[in-house]
């Protein structure tokens, strides 16, 4: 019977699948099966990005890098039970991901640490529980600070730019209105 399922489910090729995980083309079209559960994994591993189904239970994850399963857009199949999820600002990313993805996952999930909140549904976590996130995005606060500076000087030279404009083209227009009353008023009228 394996060697059946094995004919049916060929394995990808080994530089598609993480090295501690076993993974199953669907078919060109429909992706990839990668099957990461019991391997002992404490950090996740890079997956494939046309990952169809992705188990990851029962294995030492406490937490899922931020970002780490935006690139995974054709994700139908997820399995992440029997893991000790830490529940601290560094499992935020996975409980909001979670609730857009399936919420019966979510629900599943349980807090293993710290002791408040072990056994406790990662669905239910509020920002009390979590304690104080001085960082939830992956950036630094002197980008945005640098960016929005840039962009209001931006803002500030075109602004001067069009007023100066403005005022050269209103000088223009007054000059060519003189010369041309001038020009009609040296012609004779005939």
């Amino acid at each position: 019977a394996v060697l059946g399922c094995a004919l049916l489910l060929p394995t990808v090729l080994g530089e598609d699948c993480p090295s501690p995980c076993s993974c199953w083309s669907l078919g060109q079209a429909r992706g990839t099966r990668v099957d990461c559960s019991g391997r002992g994994l404490a950090a996740l591993p890079t997956l494939p990005r046309l990952t169809r189904g992705l188990h990851l239970h029962n294995n030492s994850l406490a937490s899922i890098p931020a970002g780490a399963l935006d690139s995974l857009g054709h994700l139908q199949e997820l399995e992440l039970g029997d893991n000790p999820w830490h529940c601290d600002c560094h499992i935020l990313y996975l409980k909001l991901w979670l609730e857009d993805f399936s919420v019966p996952a979510l629900a599943r999930l349980r807090c293993a640490s710290p002791a408040h909140l072990r056994m406790k549904p990662l669905g239910q976590l509020s920002g009390n529980d979590l304690g104080v996130c001085t960082r939830l995005l992956p950036t630094k606060p002197l980008q945005f600070f640098w960016r929005d500076l840039a962009l209001i000087a931006g803002v500030l030279i075109t602004f001067i730019l069009v007023a100066w404009a403005l005022k050269l083209s209103k000088k223009l227009v007054c000059q060519l209105i003189l010369r041309g009353w001038r020009l009609r008023r040296n012609f004779p009228k005939t």
